[in-house]
């Protein structure tokens, strides 16, 4: 419930497996994993052949915008939302690659911030984090909402 308008994903721009570091801007969205996340700017991981997001309608991107349901997008190293490669992977219009459900119980994504929730699998992170990155928040959104 509440996954209209999701789009499907289908191979990359780039027609090829793409595997790299690159940066998303956490959006303000109904995601409980998201919460409290909205404004960060973070690497994350990408390992996919497939994670172009393709809309079955033009307007579905929109009305996912409109309703606080795209929790991700991939921006470029100004920190502008990109449609291009290399910092857009799969070449997803409006940057767009995480989205959640009306309720935000549901989330979905195409990058992979489980490898990068401990810093030591960054190959650059300041001081602060310690041994964890701010991904770490994600998984324990996860488990309070669940308690």
């Amino acid at each position: 419930p509440g996954t209209d308008a999701w789009p499907g994903f289908v191979s990359n721009r780039s027609e090829q497996f793409e595997s790299r570091l690159t940066m998303v801007e956490i959006t303000d969205s109904k995601s409980i994993l998201f919460s409290g996340m909205e404004g960060s700017r973070l690497p994350i991981v990408v390992a996919h052949g497939e994670g172009r997001a393709r809309f079955e309608h033009p307007e579905d991107q929109h009305q996912l915008c409109e309703s606080d349901r795209v929790s991700l997008r991939y921006i470029d190293n100004y920190d502008q939302v990109t449609d291009q490669y290399p910092a857009n992977p799969n070449g997803s219009p409006g940057g767009v690659t995480g989205f959640c459900n009306e309720d935000g119980r549901v989330t979905i994504m195409m990058p992979h911030p489980e490898r990068v929730f401990r810093t030591l699998n960054n190959s650059w992170h300041p001081d602060h984090w310690g041994e964890h990155s701010p991904w770490l928040r994600l998984f324990q959104n996860a488990r309070a909402f669940s308690d």
